[in-house]
């Protein structure tokens, strides 16, 4: 069944999405296609052209993405290959033979892409030349840098669309359902790559914006949960779909208000955690047409639930790291985090600890996105069909979310390892605070440490300790 989503945009992509259906796609394929030719096997062009542009697409275009912002040397190599390969994509994709589609948005969209691809090129070619470094470049630069933030955005969507077609989902019957799912399971997901980042890499800018997590998560589900409350139910008999949905609106927008008042002058509060929770519980509570669709459903929103838990775990019990100026790894803030005890004599095991189970709120967050995003009743109807089982497939959804996890952590890794960031005196992730078993603080020696950076040799002879005679 579709979950929470605004109606009157949910109907509105249904009809567009079955009206592309109904078109055929305007390159060689164009005409009335047979039944034969729609589902043809699929030709090698056809295999290399999706195995090209997931690699590109996927890995290369990121992973330039990440020597950009850290002014990598490898930013340019790395991107003018990506590009040169998902051109060679794109031609592939118009010219394979074997099975034949219907005009679509993947179609659509892999007709467009071109033009930000040359104006990215465009761009690049430009900020080589280092002319008008007072007028022009500016803008230039601001531009090119959003640009290449939106391509992993812009690959993942395309992606989605490309296996929609390819395995002839959300038609007229299905399309409202696939935007419910696909677009909060996309979500979820998103939801889940950006609270690691603040874990890992930003929690110096939490501290800047002068705003708490919990801050931007109540503004996002109360504004949410108001579009929901009012578009989920048009007029006629309420049913139980239409009051369960509505109801959670009305749940994450006073949910969410209340957050946001919690978040004031700074400070961390559970009730983000909470919202998912309740929400995890509500969606796990749904029957089903299929014993598989139930089962998904229940552990979807067990994940769902098991992250909001975690999450409050992180909020109210783990400690920051101690935090270093110039590292990247700012982990310390007097109000957005725990305060920081290095001082009071944690020692590094807890501080490590800590930071191994902040990976938890956010990969789980991942894995319901996935699961989610694979709970279709078109999608399920077919894994049925091949007889397979709900441990299989929940276990294959886990799967992708440990290999998404993976390299979105790999990227992280890569920011702090290349161009600006490769010779940091801090790096991050490295306690530079340590306390001895006797509970003195003494500063250690990062791995590969700055050539600038040494120990003060420990002089010989009694120690005055401050304190004991003053």
């Amino acid at each position: 069944m579709a979950r929470p989503i605004s109606t009157c945009f949910k109907t509105g992509l249904a009809l567009w999405l079955s009206s592309q259906a109904c078109v055929v796609y305007g390159h060689k394929h164009e005409g009335n296609l047979t039944e034969e030719q729609l589902h043809a096997p699929i030709d090698s062009i056809l295999w290399i052209h999706m195995a090209l542009q997931a690699v590109v697409w996927g890995i290369i275009f990121p992973i330039g993405m990440v020597f950009g912002l850290s002014r990598s040397r490898w930013h340019v190599p790395t991107q003018s290959i990506g590009f040169a390969l998902t051109l060679g994509g794109i031609f592939l994709g118009h010219v394979h033979g074997g099975r034949q589609f219907r005009h679509s948005t993947h179609g659509s969209i892999g007709s467009w892409i071109v033009v930000p691809i040359v104006a990215q090129l465009v761009l690049g070619v430009y900020l080589k030349l280092h002319i008008h470094q007072e007028t022009l470049r500016p803008y230039a630069v601001r531009v090119h840098g959003i640009l290449g933030r939106l391509w992993p955005i812009l690959g993942w969507v395309q992606s989605l669309f490309g296996v929609i077609l390819l395995r002839d989902l959300c038609g007229p019957n299905g399309a409202g359902q696939c935007a419910a799912h696909y677009i909060m399971g996309s979500a979820f997901i998103g939801y889940g790559i950006v609270l690691s980042l603040l874990f890992v890499l930003g929690e110096g800018w939490v501290r800047r914006s002068g705003k708490s997590p919990e801050w931007w998560d109540s503004w996002v589900i109360m504004l949410w949960g108001i579009v929901n409350t009012f578009t989920e139910h048009w007029g006629g008999a309420w049913s139980v779909k239409d009051m369960q949905h509505t109801v959670l609106g009305v749940l994450w927008w006073t949910g969410g208000a209340l957050g946001i008042f919690l978040a004031r002058n700074n400070q961390r509060n559970v009730v983000p955690a909470l919202i998912i929770i309740l929400t995890g519980w509500a969606m796990s509570d749904h029957s089903q047409a299929l014993m598989l669709s139930t089962k998904v459903h229940a552990v979807f929103g067990y994940t769902l639930i098991l992250a909001g838990v975690t999450r409050m775990i992180e909020v109210c019990f783990l400690p920051a790291t101690p935090y270093t100026p110039g590292s990247l790894e700012d982990n310390d803030s007097e109000h957005t985090l725990s305060p920081s005890q290095a001082a009071q004599g944690i020692v590094r095991s807890q501080i490590m600890a800590a930071r191994a189970f902040r990976h938890l709120p956010p990969f789980l967050l991942v894995a319901s996105g996935f699961l989610f995003m694979s709970a279709t009743d078109e999608e399920l109807e077919a894994v049925h069909e091949t007889g397979m089982d709900h441990v299989t497939y929940i276990l294959g959804m886990y799967s992708l979310a440990f290999l998404l996890y993976l390299f979105t952590q790999f990227l992280f890794h890569l920011y702090t390892t290349t161009g600006q960031n490769a010779n940091s005196v801090y790096p991050a992730g490295e306690i530079v605070f340590a306390a001895s078993l006797n509970g003195e603080i003494e500063l250690t020696s990062p791995q590969d440490a700055s050539k600038w950076y040494s120990r003060v040799p420990q002089e010989e002879g009694p120690v005055h300790v401050v304190g004991e005679d003053d």
